[in-house]
């Protein structure tokens, strides 16, 4: 089951800590599915990230089937972006669900924020997620390489980088441990299926690990 959703309001970016407006994209969209009969008992798990967390989120599904129920928040707002807390915030109050690990990232879109707006939005989405989950073990995924660097200044491997970078700092500070989906991928580049996505093949590849991540997080083998 999957859900749509096209909000965009949220409270004051002062409120969210951000001083800068907003910088969209030609296409904004937000998607969210989750277990059609979620099973009780069973903990409660969430995927946070854009278009690459949701191709890898259905292997995720089914590699913790009768483990985990297992959740999905999909955005094109990055770090650095001042909606995010605010969406975010949103679908923890849509859902209602006590979460008890939150495996995330926001990382291959928000190319017109600055590395150093990026940095600091980190703060903002770590807060929000710690508030909408208040029990949940945080997971951060780095951003995966892209095949050929954007010729419009967008994505590119030397911003990927610096940016996984900051994150890194930021997740050891705050004791998160991270998921390296860039690392993994770097040595799968073979397996894009454009600049930016990977293949149905990548993105199986890509959850494996994550579900193995997740296991851990979770206490379990």
């Amino acid at each position: 089951m999957f859900i749509v959703l096209a909000f965009c309001g949220f409270s004051g970016m002062a409120a969210l800590g951000q001083s800068h407006p907003p910088i969209t994209e030609k296409i904004e969209w937000t998607w969210t599915d989750r277990p059609e009969t979620p099973a009780p008992g069973l903990p409660n798990v969430l995927l946070v990230g854009d278009s690459i967390t949701r191709a890898y989120y259905p292997a995720v599904a089914k590699d913790l089937s009768g483990a985990a129920n297992v959740y999905l928040f999909a955005t094109p707002a990055s770090s650095g972006d001042p909606r995010l807390p605010g969406q975010l915030h949103d679908y923890f109050a849509m859902m209602g669900v006590n979460f008890d690990v939150v495996h995330f990232n926001n990382g291959m879109h928000g190319w017109g924020y600055t590395e150093e707006q990026y940095a600091a939005g980190l703060k903002g989405m770590i807060a929000a997620l710690h508030k909408g989950a208040t029990k949940a073990v945080l997971v951060w995924a780095s951003t995966t390489p892209v095949l050929h660097d954007s010729t419009k200044g967008e994505a590119s491997n030397a911003r990927i980088d610096e940016r996984n970078g900051l994150a890194a700092a930021t997740m050891s500070r705050e004791r998160i441990p991270v998921d390296d989906q860039h690392a993994l991928m770097l040595d799968h580049q073979d397996l894009h299926s454009d600049d930016v996505h990977f293949s149905q093949q990548g993105s199986a590849m890509q959850a494996v690990q994550a579900a193995a991540t997740i296991r851990s997080a979770l206490g379990l083998r």
